[in-house]
């Protein structure tokens, strides 16, 4: 459980700072699209740790 709300503040995290370089920069600036990666991979990550926990077994 701590991992999830550790995953779910870093998500937070990254949202608001690519919500101010965007404002300061526009869409296609280099930082912008950095922290648009980073998102991405915490996105991944969230959703593979979820998909993990609710994977029942088969057999």
């Amino acid at each position: 459980m701590i991992r999830d709300d550790i995953l779910c503040q870093q998500l937070e995290n990254a949202r608001q700072k690519l919500y101010i370089l965007q404002a300061k920069h526009g869409f296609n600036h280099a930082s912008v699209l950095k922290q648009s990666v980073i998102m991405d991979n915490l996105i991944n990550q969230y959703n593979h740790l979820f998909y993990i926990k609710e994977k029942k077994p088969t057999a």
